[in-house]
This record gives structure tokens, C-alpha cells and sequence, in this order.
């Protein structure tokens, strides 16, 4: 849910992002990661957002993962396949404080290959910085501020005078789901305005998703039960509703399990 909270802020709020890590408020229009051909490399912490002179590549990360140095130099070249001549601004933005020493790494190196891109590391960055502009407001309580509790407060009090509702809601919604990485879920009830949250896109969107998954982990229960009793795959197929390709893997795991 962090993921997708940061690619909304991101993807409605360009312009603020634009502001903070280029110093110039243009508006960027998204770039889908199929666009960049071959297989992907997970996306789901991807942005891509583009305007005429460059191209923003932002990666946001609740831990650190030692893949991402390649990953960052890997979307380089794909974009240069599809616009060789636009520059292009590749950040990583870490979310939850972490001591690994994976949060400094700033190029990928192999060989006589060398590629650098830049590194936030939100907990170092000034808590006011984000309260500067709407977009941004949410992070601030991982930024960097002698009390996370009263800076909650703050964009609170802040997103409470948004005059548009919608705005209004999914700022708050945001504020809530990302303090969540660093503070308990009392005190975060208690400084942000359940009500408005959950007239938000982004918490409806995390709740639609939460019942997907569950109502596809209990199709998967029931499609376990049935191949135990020896039913055949395309029967439980048809009786759960899920495809051949899942109800083989499904058999799959079930034949490796008894084996061992």
C-alpha cells in the first residue's frame, strides 16, 4: 500500500515533485513501464514521469534491496532506446529509516561499466521542507523532526484547509497510510481524520485490493480442498473460477509438499 500511495502522490502531484527535486514546477505526464519493451523487472515501486526536457524516474522503497542499483541502470537504457537524445533524472527514495548500508549506494558498477543516479533518504531530509507544498505533505512525518507525533499534527492542520473535498481526502488518506511507517496506529487515529479518509481514492483503492486478495486466497483454499479430494484440474478450474495455469501450480505445490 506505500507503493501505490507514493505513485498517486506522484502522478497527481507532479508538479510538486518537480519543485522539490529539480527546483522548477512542471507539470509530467506518466509514462507506462510497458511502453519500455523486453520484460519487466518489477514495477510496482516504478514512476516514470515525463515533460519536454527530461524524463523523472522516481523508485520509492520501504527497505533497501541489493537488486536496485541494476534495476536503476537497466530503466536508463530502456529509456534511452525510446527517447536517446532526452535526459533523464533517476532517483531512489527511502522511506523507513534503516542502518543498512545499502541506502548509500549511488551507482551500479561492473567492469568498465559505471552508472550514478541520486539517493534520498527521507529521514534526513527536513521534516518543513514538505510541508512546503501539497504533494508532498504526507511525507513529511518521515522526515527529519524532533517529534514525528506533532508534525503529523502539523499537515494535518495543513490538509484541513484544503478547500477541495477530494483533495482534501486523499492528502489526509496519504498522511495516514505512510506515518504508519513510523508511527503507531493509535496516535495516527488520533491526529488524522478517519471520516475524510475514507472518502479517498487511495484508501478505497487499498481496501478493494485487500478484499480481492482475500476473496482470491479463499478460491485458492477451495481449490486445494478439491484437488485433495482428487478432482481433476480442469473440473477445479471450472468449479473455483481460476485458470488451468493456477490450478496446475496449485497441484504442483500439493505433489511437492507430499513428497517431502
Amino acid at each position: 500500500m506505500y507503493d501505490d500511495t507514493c505513485r498517486f502522490l506522484a502522478e497527481n502531484y507532479s508538479a510538486d515533485f518537480a519543485s522539490w527535486l529539480m527546483g522548477t514546477p512542471v507539470t509530467m505526464t506518466e509514462i507506462q513501464p510497458s511502453e519500455l519493451l523486453l520484460e519487466p523487472i518489477r514495477a510496482d515501486a516504478l514512476i516514470l514521469l515525463e515533460s519536454d526536457e527530461l524524463v523523472l524516474h522516481l523508485e520509492f522503497q520501504t527497505r533497501p534491496k541489493n537488486d536496485i542499483p541494476f534495476r536503476i541502470l537497466d530503466y536508463r537504457v530502456r529509456m534511452y532506446r525510446k527517447y536517446p537524445t532526452k535526459p533523464m533524472r533517476q532517483v531512489v527514495i527511502y522511506l523507513k529509516q534503516t542502518t543498512s548500508e545499502l541506502v548509500y549506494e549511488t551507482s551500479f558498477v561492473m567492469e568498465r561499466t559505471r552508472h550514478e543516479f541520486d539517493v534520498i533518504r527521507l529521514w534526513e531530509e527536513p521534516a518543513s521542507v514538505f510541508l512546503q507544498y501539497p504533494g508532498l505533505i504526507p511525507f513529511a512525518v518521515l522526515g527529519e523532526s524532533e517529534d514525528a507525533q506533532e508534525t503529523l499534527r502539523q499537515a494535518t492542520q495543513i490538509i484541513n484547509r484544503v478547500s477541495d473535498p477530494i483533495s482534501q481526502a486523499n492528502l489526509m488518506a496519504a498522511s495516514g497510510i505512510l506515518a504508519g511507517l513510523k508511527l503507531e496506529e493509535e496516535v495516527i487515529y488520533r491526529l488524522v481524520r478517519r471520516d475524510i479518509m475514507q472518502e479517498s481514492v487511495i484508501y478505497r483503492s487499498i481496501q478493494r485490493e485487500a478484499e480481492e486478495r482475500g476473496e482470491a486466497r479463499k478460491q485458492r483454499e477451495i481449490a486445494l480442498n478439491l484437488l485433495r479430494d482428487g478432482l481433476s484440474v480442469e473440473i477445479v478450474a471450472r468449479g473455483t473460477g481460476l485458470s488451468i495455469e493456477e490450478v496446475q501450480q496449485l497441484q504442483q505445490q500439493l505433489n511437492e509438499s507430499s513428497q517431502n
